[in-house]
C-alpha cells in the first residue's frame, strides 16, 4: 500500500514528473534566497519535474504555497538558514537543509527528497541527516551556516538587549537625579519620584536574566522551552532559592536556557497516545520541562554555587594583608568575570563590608566596576565596522551605565563573545583595581563607576581616574585585538549580530548578528521571520548594514507582489533606454566600469565607491566605504558563481544608486563556492530612503544572475553601453 505521502508508482529524479515545492531563506532574506529559489526552479525543470519556490526575503514571502500546493505536493524542499514553519507540511516527505544546499546542489536535493522522511509534526524529523525537530535549523546537510548552540545563544542575547539598556538606563538617571551619597552607597530617599524610576528600571534588569534564559530555550525547542528557559533563568538569577548570597548571574542564564531547550527536545520525542499530543505544548511539556529543570538547578545546582560563594568570601578575608596591587589585581578579576554573577558579588560585598573600616579595598572594586561596559563601549566607537548597528547603540548605552557604575551593561557583549569579551574585561579591571590598590584610592560608599568621585565620594580622585580610564582603554584595544585574531565580530568567526530579529533589514541583537551563515551573506540571529513556527534563529543582521531593522518586516510585508518592473531590454541591439539607465535609473552609464583596477575585495570596495560617488548622490565616500566594510564584517557579500554584490545602507548617500563593474581575473571575495568575482555589483541607499525598493532590485538581481548565458554575456559585452544593454534584460 502506498502511503499518502509517496511520490506516484515509478517516479523517481528523472521522471515521470512530480510535483516538487521548495521553501528558501536566509538570515539575510535577499541574494542567497532567490539564488537559492532559481537553482532549485532549474534543476526541477531540467529534470522534468514541476516545483513551486515560495521565498521568505525582507520583501515578504513570495509565491506563497497554498493549501493545495501543500496537498498535492510529492516532496518538499526547505532550504534555509533561519527557521521556517513546517506546520504545514505534516504528513510530507520534507528534507531541510541549508540554503547553500539548494544553491549549490540543486539536482541532489532533488533526488534526496524522494527519500526524506515524512513530517509528522512538533519534535519529528525532517530529513536533516538525523536533526530533527527545532535544531534541525542549525545548518546541515553540508551547509556552513551557524551551529544551533550558537543561533540560540544570539537569540537569547538579542533579546535580552532590550532589558540591559531600559532597566541600566532608568536606574543610571534615577541615581544621577535622585540619589544622595550616603554610608550605604548612593541612596533615593523611598518618597522621591525617582525612587519609583529606579524601582522600574530594576523590575527591567531582572527580567533582563529570564529573557536571556528563556529565549535561548526557545530558539531550540520552539514555544513550549519559553517558560521553562524564563523560569528557569529567574531561579538562576535569585540565589535565596538555593541559600547562596548571590544567583549565578549571566552565566547560570546561559546554563539554564541551553539545559531548558534540550530538556524539551528530548521530552518532545517521547511518543504519547494521540489523545495527549494536543496538550503535550500547552500543558504536559512546559509543566513537566519548569518542574524538572527549577528542581535540578535548586537541589543539584544551587548547591555548589552557594559553596563557591562561601570559599571565595572566605578566600579574600584572607587577603587583606597581602600587598595592595595583589589585591587590587584579584578584586578587579572578579569584578569583570561575571559581572553581576557571583564571583563578582563576592568582590563587591566584600569590599563593602570593609568601607568602614578599610575604604581603600573599596576603592578598587569602584575602579573596576566600570570598566567592562566603559571598555565595549569604547570598543564600539574605536572600531566601529567590527560592530553592526544594534551593538553599537549598545555600546553608547554602556558607556552610560559604566559611569553610574552598571557593570551589567557589558552583559550583552560578554554574552555574545565570552571567549573574547571576558578576558578582556578581566585584564581591564585588573589593571584599573592595581592602579587604585598601588595607589590607595579610597570608596566610601558602597557603589563604584565615576558618578562616586563626582558626588564627592572618593579619595584620591585623579588616581582613581587614571585607574578607570587605563583600565577602559585596556579592555578595549584587547576586545579589539581578539576579535582581530578571530576573524570578526562572533566567537564563530563572523559577526555576531546582537541585534535583534533576524531579517535582510534586521539590525542585534542581531545582538544577531551576525557572520559567515551557509549562503555566506552575513550572520545573525533574531525572531524567524515569516516562518510562523515562533522559533527564532539569532543573528540580527542587516543586509544593508547601518541600522536596525526588525525581522517581522518581512511578515508583515507578506503577499509585496512582485518586483518592480526594471527598465526593460530594448529591441534591435538591445542597448538601454535613451536616459542610458537600467535597474529603474538606479544603475545609469556613470555608474558602469568595464575593468577594475583594484585586485582586492577591499580595494574593489574603495573604487566601486569612488565609482557611484561620480554621480554626485554620495556626499562622503568615505563613509560609504566604511558602511560597506562594516557590512562585509559580518559576513561575505560574495555569493558564489563570480559574482559579489557588496551594500550599504548610510546617510552618506542621497538617494538610492547601483554601481556595476567587472574584473577580468576576479577578485578573492570569500565566497561560499570559492570562485572569485569577476561580476562586481554596489547597491547604496540612505537610511530615510530604504524601503523595499532597493531589496526588489538586489532579488532581481540575484535571480537574473543565476542564468550562466546572462553572466556569460555581461562578462563578453565589449564597452559600457553593450553592458547596459545586457543589464537592460533585468525584470
Amino acid at each position: 500500500m502506498t502511503s499518502p505521502a509517496d511520490p506516484p508508482n515509478g517516479a523517481g529524479a528523472s521522471g515521470p514528473g512530480l510535483k516538487l515545492l521548495a521553501v528558501t531563506a536566509c538570515p539575510t532574506g535577499i541574494a542567497h534566497t532567490y539564488m537559492a529559489a532559481e537553482k532549485l526552479a532549474q534543476a526541477a525543470e531540467s529534470l522534468g519535474h514541476s516545483m513551486k519556490v515560495e521565498t521568505q526575503g525582507s520583501i515578504g514571502a513570495e509565491n506563497v504555497l497554498s493549501d493545495n500546493d501543500v496537498s498535492e505536493a510529492d516532496g518538499i524542499i526547505i532550504a534555509a538558514d533561519k527557521d521556517v514553519d513546517r506546520s504545514r507540511f505534516v504528513g510530507k516527505r520534507v528534507l531541510v537543509v541549508g540554503v547553500a544546499d539548494g544553491i549549490h546542489r540543486p539536482q541532489r536535493l532533488i533526488e534526496q527528497v524522494l527519500d526524506a522522511s515524512v513530517y509528522e509534526g512538533d519534535g519529528s524529523g525532517a530529513g536533516r541527516g538525523g536533526a530533527s525537530g527545532a535544531a534541525a535549523s542549525g545548518g546541515g546537510g553540508g551547509s556552513k551556516g551557524r551551529s544551533v548552540t550558537y543561533k540560540a545563544l544570539m537569540n537569547g542575547v538579542s533579546y535580552m538587549i532590550p532589558f540591559v539598556v531600559v532597566g541600566g538606563l532608568l536606574i543610571a538617571v534615577s541615581l544621577a537625579l535622585g540619589g544622595d551619597t550616603t554610608s550605604k552607597g548612593i541612596v533615593i530617599p523611598d518618597d522621591s519620584f525617582w525612587k519609583t524610576v529606579n524601582d522600574i528600571g530594576s523590575i527591567g534588569f531582572e527580567l533582563m536574566i529570564p529573557a536571556l534564559s528563556g529565549y535561548i530555550a526557545y530558539a531550540i525547542a520552539d514555544r513550549p522551552a519559553l517558560v521553562p528557559g524564563m523560569v528557569g533563568g529567574w531561579i538562576a538569577a535569585h540565589g535565596e532559592l538555593y541559600d547562596s548570597e548571590a544567583g549565578a548571574g549571566f552565566i547560570g542564564a546561559i546554563v539554564t536556557g541551553f539545559l531548558a531547550g534540550y530538556l524539551v527536545l528530548w521530552i518532545k520525542r517521547v511518543k504519547v497516545p494521540k489523545f495527549v499530543q494536543p496538550i503535550m505544548p500547552i500543558i504536559v511539556i512546559p509543566i513537566v520541562a519548569t518542574s524538572a529543570l527549577g528542581l535540578f538547578f535548586i537541589y543539584v545546582l544551587g548547591e555548589p554555587i552557594s559553596w563557591v560563594f562561601e570559599q571565595l568570601t572566605d578566600w579574600l578575608g584572607g587577603l587583606t594583608g597581602t600587598s595592595a596591587a595583589v589585591l587590587g589585581i584579584i578584586l578587579g578579576l572578579m569584578i569583570a568575570f561575571d559581572m553581576g554573577g557571583p564571583v563578582n558579588k563576592t568582590a563587591f560585598l566584600f569590599g563593602a563590608g570593609l568601607v568602614s573600616k578599610n575604604p581603600e579595598v573599596m576603592g578598587a572594586c569602584a575602579a573596576a566596576i566600570p570598566v567592562p561596559p566603559l571598555g565595549q563601549g569604547l570598543a564600539t566607537l574605536l572600531r566601529r565596522r567590527m560592530f553592526d548597528d544594534q551593538e553599537r547603540e549598545t555600546g553608547l548605552a554602556a558607556l552610560f551605565m559604566g559611569f553610574f557604575g552598571i557593570t551589567e551593561g557589558a552583559i550583552p557583549f560578554a554574552a555574545a563573545r565570552p571567549a573574547r569579551v571576558i578576558p578582556a574585561n578581566m585584564v581591564g579591571g585588573a589593571v584599573a583595581g592595581a592602579i587604585a590598590g598601588v595607589a590607595s584610592v579610597e570608596d566610601n560608599v558602597p557603589h563604584g563607576g565615576p558618578i562616586v568621585a563626582v558626588l564627592g565620594a572618593v579619595g584620591g580622585v585623579p588616581m582613581f581616574f587614571v585607574a578607570v580610564v587605563v583600565g577602559t582603554a585596556v579592555t578595549a584595544l584587547v576586545t579589539i585585538g581578539l576579535m582581530s585574531v578571530g576573524g570578526g565580530a562572533g566567537d564563530s568567526g563572523g559577526a555576531v549580530g546582537v541585534a535583534g530579529a533576524a531579517s535582510d533589514s534586521g539590525g542585534v541583537g542581531g545582538v544577531g548578528g551576525a557572520g559567515a551563515t551557509a549562503g555566506g551573506a552575513g550572520a545573525t540571529a533574531g525572531a524567524a521571520a515569516g516562518g510562523g513556527s515562533g522559533a527564532a534563529s539569532v543573528a540580527a543582521e542587516p543586509v544593508l548594514a547601518g541600522v536596525g531593522g526588525g525581522g517581522d518586516r518581512a511578515a508583515e510585508a507578506c503577499g509585496a507582489a512582485g518586483a518592480r518592473k526594471a527598465v526593460a531590454s530594448q529591441s534591435g541591439a538591445g542597448e538601454a533606454d535613451s536616459g542610458g539607465q537600467v535597474l529603474s535609473g538606479y544603475l545609469t552609464e556613470q555608474t558602469v566600469k568595464e575593468r577594475l583596477a583594484a585586485d582586492g575585495k577591499d580595494a574593489a570596495i574603495r573604487e566601486m565607491a569612488e565609482l557611484l560617488a561620480a554621480t554626485g548622490k554620495v556626499t562622503d565616500a568615505e563613509e560609504l566605504v566604511r558602511a560597506a566594510f562594516a557590512r562585509e564584517d559580518q559576513g561575505t557579500t560574495g555569493l558564489g558563481e563570480e559574482i559579489a554584490i557588496p551594500h550599504a545602507k548610510t546617510d552618506a548617500v542621497t538617494a538610492p544608486v547601483v554601481g556595476f563593474a567587472r574584473s577580468p581575473e576576479g577578485i578573492e571575495w570569500g565566497a561560499p563556492d570559492g570562485t572569485k568575482a569577476r561580476l562586481v555589483f554596489m547597491i547604496a541607499v540612505p537610511e530615510a530612503d530604504a524601503g523595499d525598493e532597493h531589496l526588489r532590485i538586489l532579488a532581481l538581481l540575484s535571480r537574473k544572475l543565476m542564468a550562466e548565458e546572462f553572466r556569460e554575456r555581461l562578462l563578453g559585452a565589449g564597452d559600457v553601453g553593450a553592458m547596459l544593454g545586457v543589464l537592460g534584460e533585468i525584470e
